[in-house]
């Protein structure tokens, strides 16, 4: 695609948006479950595609990941949208609402909106999002990653038959259209990757003051708690870690075990990881590492970690044939603060353990480093659990368990620093793309001459206006 391309299809979305005038319920509606149909309709087609990019995606996983957590979204967005429309009516400020004025704000969608999706949820990061942008009222431009390149394909043929361009479209391109992508001048821009990747697109963005969301990710992590039940915690953490083979942005990263239950938490791993995946080559039920650049990468890390003296327990089987991309989870112990994989998001089948004998020390650590999009609390001690939530900061939190938060509809989704600005999800995601407009409509009393408000000023109001300097 070439910019003009992508500046042609942008323009005529924004004037036919403007000729269109209020968007009402019942287009914003059909909006969305044209969405909706759209993913049903294609979900044998889309789930072969993701499958054929991973190179093996069970295609049970991408329907309850990709097409059935977009379709939650969307209903969610179909049935709350026309109750987040609504004006909301407000107090004019004092005298004036004795005087017969009104005010009230009136939420109005800003134009057209590009979705920047990624790999590792191709759909979700496309359609959970477009939800709300289409709640709120907007068109959209859908800029699916080129690196799951068949399911990005399904997703462009699919958009072009059951969309008029003129509110939905999908352009398909590489780094360098990404980059054209985000030069436009849209109304926001939704920007699913990286962090690295997501600061390029901010400085883009802001050479035509184009107001972003940003998911990216970051070094998750997840505190084992003293009262923490170690094999309930072991559980749900390698339940998290076998979701997408831990290709997720809110996946547990480093996780922080007290020193005296390592082994324990280690066996317990173990034992759980086994029952999920019993065999790793040969599993259907693993997803594959989305190519060989990520598979080197999660590799380099692994033994950038072992080669500087960190302990790996492997949990699994392993596989060494570079042309078979599913791996089984490793554990890295206590790596130092050096190696690759303390620095960089693992994103893949493999954990960063830390022992710890303080809980202070913990936070400590996560407090050193980025904000991460998501953390992870284990335990009973309530009052710990307060004094981690209290001094932590992190896009979102679950307690006793791993992403769960991620998956709520009736609640904001988004990062704090690194980890990405802005939210989808809930009303919040609705507001996120609307411009909130306050209205003050005045009555039929205009006092302000009585009042010497406006020149020529009388001798007494500047007395006047200091007897009002009260605390």
């Amino acid at each position: 695609m070439t910019n003009l391309n992508i500046t042609t299809v942008l323009e005529n979305q924004k004037q036919a948006f403007i000729n269109e005038g209020p968007v009402s319920l019942a287009v914003r509606t059909k909006r969305i479950q044209t969405t909706i149909d759209l993913l049903i309709k294609y979900q044998k087609e889309l789930t072969d595609a993701m499958s054929a990019d991973f190179g093996g995606r069970h295609p049970g996983f991408s329907l309850m990941n990709d097409v059935l957590g977009s379709l939650s979204s969307l209903k969610h967005a179909r049935e709350k949208c026309g109750t987040w429309m609504t004006s909301e009516k407000r107090a004019p400020f004092s005298p004036y609402d004795q005087m017969g004025a009104d005010a009230w704000v009136m939420y109005q969608p800003k134009g057209s909106v590009g979705i920047i999706g990624t790999w590792n949820a191709p759909l979700y990061t496309l359609f959970a999002p477009l939800a709300y942008v289409f709640a709120a009222g907007n068109r959209a431009i859908l800029k699916p990653s080129e690196v799951s390149e068949n399911t990005s394909a399904v997703i462009a043929k699919a958009v072009a038959e059951m969309f008029d361009p003129l509110e939905l479209a999908c352009m398909e391109g590489d780094a360098q259209f990404a980059s054209e992508f985000t030069n436009q001048a849209f109304d926001h821009i939704v920007f699913t990757g990286s962090t690295a990747v997501g600061k390029l697109v901010m400085q883009n963005a802001a050479k035509n003051l184009v107001p972003v969301t940003l998911e990216l990710g970051g070094k998750s992590p997840t505190i084992i708690g003293k009262t923490a039940d170690i094999d309930v915690s072991a559980w749900r953490i390698s339940a998290a870690k076998s979701s997408n083979n831990g290709q997720l942005c809110v996946n547990p990263d480093i996780t922080y075990v007290p020193s005296e239950k390592l082994d324990a938490f280690i066996a317990a791993m173990k034992k759980n990881t086994n029952d999920i995946f019993p065999s790793i080559a040969n599993n259907p039920d693993i997803t594959g590492i989305i190519n060989q650049k990520h598979l080197q990468r999660i590799e380099g890390y692994v033994g950038d970690a072992k080669k500087k003296g960190a302990r790996i327990e492997e949990l699994t089987e392993s596989v060494t044939d570079t042309n078979n991309r599913k791996r089984g989870l490793r554990l890295v112990i206590n790596p130092g603060k050096d190696t690759q994989i303390m620095q960089e998001e693992i994103f893949g089948p493999a954990m960063i353990i830390q022992t710890y004998d303080d809980i202070k020390q913990v936070v400590a650590d996560i407090n050193s480093r980025p904000r991460p999009l998501a953390l992870y609390y284990f335990g009973q001690d309530t009052q710990e659990q307060d004094f981690v939530l209290g001094h932590t900061i992190s896009g979102g939190v679950s307690i006793n368990e791993a992403m769960m938060h991620a998956a709520m509809q009736d609640a904001p989704f988004g990062g704090v620093g690194a980890s990405g600005m802005g939210h989808y999800h809930g009303k919040e995601g609705f507001l996120e793309f609307s411009h909130i407009r306050t209205v003050f409509k005045a009555g039929d009393i205009d006092p302000r001459k009585e009042w010497g408000a406006v020149p020529p000023y009388p001798e007494w109001l500047e007395g006047g206006m200091q007897q009002q300097l009260v605390p």
